[in-house]
């Protein structure tokens, strides 16, 4: 399986926002569609970093609640691992573990066309496993 196969289940729609909106836009977007992360997007529509939750819980510990009305761009992640539709679950497990992360976004050709979590791919091994049990 790959990502692919789990943006055909899930869908390709990724909440996304400037690197100019403030942190506390970032959180209120978080929350209003309950999900984990928000991909930053330049003017040109490309993936310039990400910001999750865990992210602007770390700047809010460090630097007061003050942070809030600060740009996303200073504490987004910017070097950002992507992948793309032809990489296996495998490929994408390995990824995430080794760089601490449960969210990377999808980019084929230099655009942003979905986004996969640590749930979507757990949730495809699964359904991978009991396939396979079931043969």
């Amino acid at each position: 399986m790959n990502v692919a196969a789990i943006l055909k289940l899930k869908g390709r729609e990724v909440v996304t926002s400037g690197p100019n909106t403030p942190l506390l836009a970032i959180a209120e977007t978080l929350g209003t569609h309950g999900i984990g992360c928000v991909v930053i997007t330049g003017a040109d529509g490309k993936v310039v970093g990400i910001v999750s939750e865990r992210d602007i819980v770390r700047e809010i510990a460090r630097a007061g609640t003050k942070i809030l009305t600060e740009p996303v761009a200073s504490c987004m992640t910017k070097t950002v691992v992507a992948c793309r539709e032809s990489d296996t679950i495998d490929k994408l497990m390995s990824e995430m573990t080794a760089h601490r992360f449960r969210h990377m976004p999808v980019v084929e050709r230099g655009k942003l066309c979905g986004l996969v979590s640590i749930g979507d791919v757990v949730k495809m091994r699964i359904a991978e496993a009991e396939m396979e049990a079931a043969a």
